[in-house]
C-alpha cells in the first residue's frame, strides 16, 4: 500500500518537505488503524491549492482515506494532502511528477 502526498509546487523545496511531513503525520493521527504501515511514500507536485481541493473531492468519491494539512504559519492555507493509495488512486495520480 502506498501513501501519496500531494504538496503545492509554489512552495520552496524545504517548505514542500516540511508540509508533506505534516500531512503524513496528520494522516497517521487521523487514521490510527490505517493499512499503510510506514511503507511506500510518494511525494507529488501539485500546481496549487485548487488542485489539492480537487483531489480531495476525487479521493472522497473513490472512498479513499485522505487528510489535508493547513499551515498555521501561512494563514491556515492548505499546503498538502495525504491520500491512501486504494483502488483507483494510483491511476488518478499517474500524471503527477515527483517532488
Amino acid at each position: 500500500m502506498k501513501l501519496y502526498v500531494l504538496v503545492r509546487n509554489d512552495l520552496s523545496k524545504s517548505q514542500q518537505a516540511v508540509q508533506a511531513g505534516h500531512a503524513v503525520a496528520e494522516f497517521l493521527l487521523s487514521y490510527k488503524d490505517t493499512e499503510w504501515k510506514n511503507g511506500i511514500l510518494v511525494y507529488l507536485k501539485s500546481p496549487g491549492d485548487w488542485d489539492l481541493y480537487n483531489n480531495m473531492e476525487r479521493a472522497l468519491k473513490k472512498g479513499a482515506p485522505y487528510i489535508p494539512f493547513y499551515e498555521p504559519d501561512m494563514n491556515d492555507e492548505i499546503t498538502a494532502v495525504a491520500i491512501l493509495g486504494t483502488e483507483g488512486i494510483p491511476d488518478m495520480l499517474e500524471n503527477y511528477r515527483l517532488v
